[in-house]
């Protein structure tokens, strides 16, 4: 299940800036998996040819330290089970694929701010007021009624 920590989180698992944490941690296997191929092509308009090797539309061959951040966060999310990331590095194009890693995993994450989820239904646990939301009306009102942000 997905679990959003709101504002801010003093945890020492807790990862501030993972655009740098992935650069200094992904492994090459995290690179050719299913999901982080979509990901990829979704979030960036980029190919995963190999391991080390994406083809951007927009900057040519490049190395997955150039992807952008929020697919960077996202692949950690999927990969890493030992932190907590800070989604605030991800814009909205990526909560689709936050409900979808939360869907087949224990997932906590940090916002600083509400990510429009488009609508669709999901199952949220906001773990500062262990509350459990299904829509983003009980999202923000939750949020909002609490001051979290």
């Amino acid at each position: 299940m997905l679990r959003i920590h709101f504002g801010d989180l003093d945890s020492e698992n807790y990862i501030y800036n993972p655009d740098s944490f992935f650069n200094n941690t992904y492994e090459d296997e995290w690179m050719i998996d299913p999901l982080t191929i979509e990901m990829v092509r979704d979030v960036d308009g980029s190919e995963v040819i190999g391991p080390r090797l994406i083809d951007s539309p927009f900057l040519g061959p490049i190395p997955a330290e150039r992807l952008s951040g929020g697919v960077k966060t996202l692949i950690l999310m999927n990969h890493d089970q030992d932190h907590i990331f800070n989604a605030s590095a991800c814009g909205d194009n990526c909560a689709k694929w936050i409900l979808r890693i939360g869907e087949s995993k224990d997932l906590l994450i940090r916002l600083g701010y509400l990510m429009d989820f488009d609508g669709a239904p999901f199952t949220i646990e906001i773990e500062n007021l262990n509350k459990i939301v299904h829509n983003e009306k009980e999202l923000f009102d939750a949020v909002f009624d609490y001051d979290l942000l």
